[in-house]
């Protein structure tokens, strides 16, 4: 668009004229007597009648047309034989002026139609065709609306004389459609905190990873030292528990994601993500206390395109990604597949074996079918794999210098999925219909060096899977709905999650050399109904109050405790076995939500939701009394402010909120420092984000965002070691986020964006013993855009911030923390047609 403009402006200021047929310029001045008297208005133009000609029996052929722009815009001469008159009546349709020419025949020299693109700045297309053996039609389409003008008869033909409507430079309108709750909604009307990231967005700032989307979201925070661990954090609940369900429900293409061993994947090809905060347990259920990250993949489409993109950074690192779209029957059925693939050289070494402790390599694919055999009608069909062969974790001693270790394992970790599911959308008049069937399987195998010495001591080994079927069922009222909207909704969840192995391996130069493993499988089954309905009393107030009930069952089938010597003697129990260890439970999830609209360009809400984790059993106690722990509720309690300002080129969104946690599902380390057993305590958060976009002039944007959390124990005591933590922070949990983006896209095609991301302090354990002070990140990107085309250079974390993501503290080992990514930079080419 830039080029084109750019030649436009060329066009224009050369006064260039494009001969098609005839050498010579015609006379365009000379009226003749038999043409009515010019327009000067549009309206008087297109209400003339045809203009008069002589009454030829035969069709008048046109043999020749010529462009010449003007100083107000563009002539166009059509030649005729012998000079003869045309007759000419109008309309319009959008941007086009058509003009229909009876008793008229194309006899062009050297084609049969002709047609020519962005002839002068402010036209984008003239065209001339037989719109059947005796009439012709000439369509002049203007960038920004209708051209006006006068028709001339000239001695060699007709003349149309057109003036450009005036090119205004509009600022983009700031306007995002999200489906936080479950149907098409303005991201300003949903009474939610969201963070809503474009798919122009996701371009922009490069989001492929969930790291990336929590560094543009407020009150969000991950800590990712590989891709085989995440750990994150939104409005200061985290997954450090990793024993018990996430408190975070992840979808991408609403297929459910969970566990911190098979979250953070590539994420490719991407239309929008959406970052709820807050609970949103009474739509999406037991995985959503702390909110909902909703991740949309593009969707197949009825026309051919293409999109690559292939980078290169420091660290050996290439990555690749392409799409592809297209009909396979016309206005019927469609396809999409899209992939990546992407390795580097690991950012941690080991000088002991001259190695990279956490390298990468793998990649993701997607296919989709979408097939639409009516109107009513949408079914899609997904499927998608990942396969990663990475480094292991990066673990270090807080003493020692970063990013260097010196010991005799570097380990690997291998993760591999493959997900399936199948959507039908029914949409009628009357309601919406929607059933999504899914299976997602997840597998990792990882081993890493635990003592990190140049001695064969300890080594951890791990191998899980897991096996997810849903099914969820929804019966809505039509999108058109405005006094009365309605839901009601079923989801059905069978999981089945095996520990294959977890443990130690006692190397050579250990004083009894062995294999210390558990294994362990759970049987987990969720069933829930729900529903929710919408009711607008007065047009400016809409009252909200939902309901779910869910019932949740956890099985643990068997868990064994197995040594296997070194030497090859027979295996022997190295702890307690159990069999069918059964923990259930049930909850009712209310929602309650009022909205009030001052205008269309302010609302303001209030809300009061209930949040839930479900029971569970733990596989890693020892003793029978440990293996359940409680269901985690909470309270929460939202008043928030939507605006849009400008002509929605600025909005300001603001929410403030409080929740009480009751018995918070919070892990205790044992003895050595690893998680063994699962207490509840008493929590209490408070905190608030603000988040503003604006587009002050064309092609200038800034997004900005803050979030600050106050979460603390309120009444806990350890039960095992009788310290007390109240008052003290939650682990994972930052005093505050804020994000930055400002970014111009010129119109001669050049690129500039600059990011700054900030995290506030962080402790990583329930005793505050560890602690991450405040740091900011600044990324940067600069390029240069044609049509189809983009080049990058890029930056991530310019002044290279060491700063710590995940700690622990490991009696007789140390301190063991892992670092974020260093300072990045590379260059980036991108291509789509």
């Amino acid at each position: 668009m830039k080029q084109q403009k750019l030649s436009n402006w060329l066009y224009s200021s050369l006064a260039l004229s494009v001969f098609v047929a005839l050498p010579a310029k015609a006379d365009l001045v000379q009226k003749s007597n038999e043409v009515n008297r010019p327009a000067t208005t549009v309206e008087e133009w297109l209400s003339q009648s045809p203009t008069t000609n002589s009454e030829s029996q035969f069709p008048v052929q046109i043999i020749g047309v010529q462009l010449n722009s003007t100083a107000d815009g563009i002539e166009i001469f059509l030649k005729t034989v012998g000079g003869e008159v045309l007759n000419v009546s109008t309309s319009t349709e959008v941007n086009s002026l058509i003009i229909n020419i009876p008793n008229a025949q194309l006899q062009l020299p050297e084609r049969e139609e002709f047609s020519q693109d962005n002839p002068v700045e402010g036209i984008a297309n003239v065209a001339l065709t037989a719109t059947d053996v005796s009439s012709v039609q000439v369509i002049v389409t203007g960038v920004e609306g209708i051209p006006t003008g006068e028709v001339f008869q000239s001695q060699q033909g007709l003349v149309i004389s057109l003036a450009t409507p005036e090119i205004i430079e509009e600022i983009e309108e700031i306007e995002i459609v999200v489906t936080a709750e479950k149907q098409p909604e303005a991201l300003q009307d949903v009474p939610i905190s969201v963070t809503a990231i474009t798919q122009q967005e996701i371009e922009d700032s490069d989001i492929t990873s969930l790291s990336d989307i929590a560094g543009s979201t407020p009150n969000f925070s991950t800590f990712t030292p590989s891709r085989n661990f995440i750990l994150y954090s939104v409005r200061g609940l985290s997954n450090s528990n990793f024993l018990s369900r996430d408190p975070v429900a992840f979808f991408v293409d609403d297929v459910p994601y969970d566990y911190n061993g098979f979250l953070d994947l590539d994420l490719t090809d991407l239309e929008r993500v959406e970052v709820l905060r807050g609970p949103q347990s009474t739509l999406y259920g037991r995985n959503a206390q702390a909110g909902v990250v909703n991740i949309v993949t593009r969707k197949p489409t009825n026309n051919l395109e293409f999109n690559t993109s292939a980078s290169y950074a420091n660290f050996d690192n290439p990555d690749f990604r392409a799409g592809i779209s297209g009909p396979l029957v016309d206005d019927k059925l469609f396809f999409r597949l899209s992939g990546s693939f992407a390795s580097r050289d690991g950012y941690t070494e080991n000088d002991f074996l001259d190695s990279d402790v956490d390298f990468q390599s793998g990649g993701t694919g997607r296919g989709q079918l979408l097939w639409t055999p009516s109107e009513n009608w949408d079914i899609s069909v997904n499927a998608s794999f990942d396969d990663y062969r990475d480094g292991a974790l990066p673990t270090n001693l807080l003493s020692s210098e970063p990013f260097e270790v010196e010991q005799n394992f570097d380990g690997f970790s291998d993760l591999n999925s493959n997900t399936q599911s199948i959507k039908l959308a029914y949409n009628n008049p009357g309601f919406r219909f929607t059933s999504i069937t899914a299976r997602r399987f997840s597998d990792q195998d990882y081993e890493q060096e635990v003592d990190i010495t140049t001695a064969d001591l300890f080594t951890q080994v791990v191998a899980i899977d897991s096996t997810v079927f849903t099914q969820e069922i929804r019966l809505q009222s039509p999108e058109d709905s405005e006094k009365f909207e309605w839901f009601l909704g079923s989801y059905f969840e069978s999981r089945d999650f095996n520990v294959g192995a977890e443990g130690l391996r006692f190397g050579a130069d250990s004083a009894n050399p062995r294999l210390d493993i558990r294994s362990a499988e759970i049987d987990e089954t969720t069933f829930a109904v729900f529903g929710q309905a919408s009711y607008r009393p007065i047009k400016a107030l809409t009252l909200t109050a939902g309901l779910r009930y869910e019932s949740f069952d956890s099985t643990l089938d068997n868990r064994d405790s197995t040594s296997f010597p070194a030497d090859g003697s027979p295996p022997s129990p190295s702890g307690a076995s159990f069999d069918n260890v059964e923990r259930d439970g049930d909850e009712v999830l209310p929602r309650f939500i009022a909205q009030y609209r001052f205008n269309s360009d302010i609302m303001l809400y209030g809300s009061i939701t209930r949040g839930y984790k479900p029971p569970g059993v733990n596989y890693r106690a020892e003793d029978e009394q440990l293996l359940t722990f409680d269901e985690e509720k909470s309270w929460n309690y939202e008043v928030g402010l939507k605006s849009s300002w400008l002509n929605n080129r600025l909005t300001a969104n603001l929410a403030f909120f409080h929740n009480e946690v009751d018995d918070f599902q919070t892990p205790i380390p044992d003895e050595t420092g690893l998680f063994r057993e699962v207490a509840n305590a008493q929590v209490g958060i408070t905190g608030f984000e603000a988040e503003v976009r604006a587009t002050p002039m064309k092609g200038l944007s800034i997004i900005a965002g803050f979030g600050f959390v106050d979460a603390e124990f309120t009444d806990f005591t350890n039960p095992f070691t009788g310290e007390n933590f109240d008052g003290n922070e939650l682990s994972y949990s930052p005093d505050f986020t804020y994000n930055l983006a400002v970014q111009y896209r010129a119109p001669v095609g050049i690129l500039a964006r600059v990011e700054l991301q900030g995290v506030g302090p962080i402790f990583f354990n329930d005793a505050n013993e560890i602690e991450q002070g405040s740091f900011a990140l600044l990324n940067a990107r600069l390029g240069y855009e044609l049509d189809n085309y983009g080049i990058y250079l890029f930056a991530n974390n310019i002044t290279d911030v060491e700063h710590l993501v995940s700690a622990g503290v490991f009696p007789g080992f140390g301190t063991l923390v892992t670092y974020g990514a260093p300072a990045t930079f590379g260059v980036q080419v991108r291509t789509r047609f």
